[in-house]
């Protein structure tokens, strides 16, 4: 038996390191890595069989849905999103589904929808639960704050030029003149000296500039700097979630409100110290007590909410493999 590793595509501006992070999670549990399979062409493997833990967001190319038969797939922390679930749920999904249910959803709004066709589904959590492989004793964690790609959901140069069809709609609909939106309303709930000393990091880099190696480096270089950090500030839920399982402070910041990007976080947004913005007007609210604004010196605790999931994951794939 081959054992397989999820790759993916880049889109033409940037690509998503918590792809990779999330992969990271599945390397883990593997004797070895004896091939790459792209995400978005799992249709076109063929050879010797290959057992693949499908963890992750599918897909983005709904035509190359289903999977080739010479893949032996591991569905956990399968999350299948509101935009693909009409396409991949034809009778040939379905059918390719219930072959290999129970599904192991990322989100109960997955689990939810393949149960409605009839696909024996629950709900896991993500996979990037269990990566308290790269957790570090706290003697080793330093002074630093790091805020990940805060409010990525709002207006922003990278989206609003992606090019020239999306610059045109963009200055129609009047998104062009929004981009200062997010740093006016993060100033709400966080001090100017913390917006000043933290440490900015961008999950989306610039596309057509690694390799598949160099990113998987770059992940794993993330999961290092989050495991000894003072605090992590983040919109990015594969940030948040390997917080948790580092055992590092993490405050999730919950600016969205399409539900595109909200179906992904059911179940998982109970799980973190959180602050809630109303994306219209900047007003906010914590579930954590927070009074006044993000400081130097705020003292927060993860609800350690994750444990029970994250076990259940580790002995379901740990008894797949």
């Amino acid at each position: 038996m081959k054992y397989g590793l999820l790759t993916y595509d880049e889109n033409q501006r940037f690509f998503n390191v918590g792809d990779n992070i999330q992969s990271l999670a599945a390397k883990q549990f593997l004797p070895k890595v004896d091939i790459y399979l792209n995400r978005e062409r799992l249709n076109e493997y063929q050879g010797e069989k290959v057992k693949l833990i499908m963890n992750g967001w599918f897909t983005h190319n709904i035509h190359n849905w289903v999977p080739s038969d010479d893949i032996d797939p591991i569905f956990v922390s399968f999350h299948m999103n509101n935009t693909a679930a009409p396409y991949m749920l034809s009778e040939k999904g379905i059918n390719y589904l219930k072959k290999h249910e129970p599904i192991g959803c990322r989100d109960q709004f997955t689990a939810d929808t393949l149960n409605e066709k009839g696909i024996k589904a629950y709900f896991t959590g993500c996979l990037t639960l269990t990566l308290d492989s790269y957790r570090v004793e706290d003697s080793e964690r330093d002074d630093k704050i790091y805020i990940v790609d805060p409010l990525y959901s709002y207006p922003r140069p990278e989206k609003i030029f992606y090019n020239t069809k999306q610059t045109v709609k963009n200055i129609l609909n009047g998104k062009a003149f929004q981009l200062g939106k997010k740093n006016k309303h993060l100033k709400n709930f966080i001090s100017k000296e913390v917006l000043t000393n933290a440490e900015f990091i961008n999950q989306e880099p610039p596309s057509n500039t690694y390799s598949d190696k160099q990113k998987f480096q770059m992940a794993e270089e993330l999961l290092n700097k989050y495991a000894r950090a003072k605090l992590v500030i983040t919109s990015r839920i594969h940030c948040a979630l390997p917080c948790l399982a580092l055992g590092t402070p993490v405050i999730f910041i919950n600016g969205f409100d399409s539900f595109v990007d909200s179906c992904r976080f059911d179940g998982i947004l109970e799980l973190f110290n959180r602050i809630d913005v109303n994306s219209k007007t900047g007003e906010f609210k914590s579930n954590f007590g927070l009074r006044g604004k993000i400081q130097e010196t705020t003292s927060v605790k993860n609800l350690e909410k994750h444990h029970e999931l994250s076990n259940a994951l580790k002995r379901y794939v740990i008894d797949k493999v």
